[in-house]
């Protein structure tokens, strides 16, 4: 696959534009499907780039749309086309996030909250083996390591010597005290996190304890933000089962909000590391 097309990506953006034309149509998403003979939640999955597009789909979506300039249903059909490749993360056989890897690898930046672990991208692989191994139980060993792979594979975004991802990651204390592994795997992982966060383009903070109450008391989640202008900032809710992905200016805006409390709140990055580095000299006790 051509480095420069990312699948996810290219439907995200084609559902976009799909939905625009509709709305310029003046047709809701239930008025499409009946004159398609399709469901409605098949239309839904479109426009929001969560279902692969064929150039079929879009040829008749055109049609209902009275799209009369060629360019642009050729324009489209391009993109179905791309839309259909794989991306690195397909290699890895069957991925239950590779809607989030997809936007990740394409992302300019990542706001990241995480209450009960560090964060994937910034995790050793004895730390990564570990907590997945502990999520997991029932999962095969195959399972285990592909996982494991597929996150050492992501962490490339932020050690690229080239336009990396700008990461913020905003930490629970309780995150750095949950022994995962043991403790020279905790020992290994804080100072690589020490390490990682004097990188010019990362910025860590640590939430302790003793600030109480907090906006991000509810759980984690990360804000993707992406180069082109064209694509909106995305919200990441990772679940068990399902993933929540939200995409409307308003929610975007108030998690954007509550993030920038929770950097407030947090300690400053010299404090962190101190802090970061104190509980690591704990564990050798």
């Amino acid at each position: 696959m051509p480095s420069n097309v990312n699948p996810t990506v290219r439907r995200r953006r084609l559902g976009q534009e799909l939905r625009r034309l509709r709305e310029l149509k003046g047709m809701t998403a239930e008025e499409v499907a009946e004159r398609l003979l399709v469901s409605q939640s098949k239309i839904s999955r479109l426009e929001n780039g969560r279902r692969s597009i064929s150039q079929r789909d879009v040829r008749d979506l055109c049609g209902v749309y009275e799209v009369e300039d060629h360019r642009i249903v050729d324009s489209l059909m391009q993109m179905a086309k791309d839309s259909r490749q794989q991306g690195w993360w397909h290699a890895f056989g069957d991925i239950p996030y590779s809607v989030y890897i997809g936007l990740e690898t394409d992302a300019e930046s990542l706001r990241v909250y995480e209450p009960q672990m560090v964060p994937g991208l910034l995790q050793t692989r004895a730390y990564a083996e570990a907590l997945i191994n502990g999520a997991l139980p029932e999962a095969p060993p195959s399972d285990i390591e592909k996982r494991v792979n597929v996150r050492s594979r992501r962490q490339d975004r932020v050690n690229a010597p080239e336009n990396p991802l700008r990461l913020w990651a905003v930490i629970d204390e309780s995150a750095l005290r949950r022994v995962v592994g043991d403790k020279q795997v905790m020992i290994d992982q804080l100072e690589h996190l020490v390490e990682q966060s004097h990188l010019p383009h990362v910025t860590v903070q640590v939430l302790p304890f003793d600030m109480g109450a907090h906006p991000g008391i509810n759980g984690q989640y990360a804000i993707l933000e992406f180069p082109d202008a064209a694509d909106s900032s995305v919200v990441y809710i990772e679940g068990v089962t399902s993933d929540l992905y939200l995409e409307k200016a308003n929610d975007v805006q108030r998690y954007s909000v509550m993030y920038e409390h929770l950097r407030a709140q947090a300690l400053n990055v010299e404090q962190t590391r101190e802090f970061i580095s104190k509980i690591a000299k704990s564990y050798t006790s």
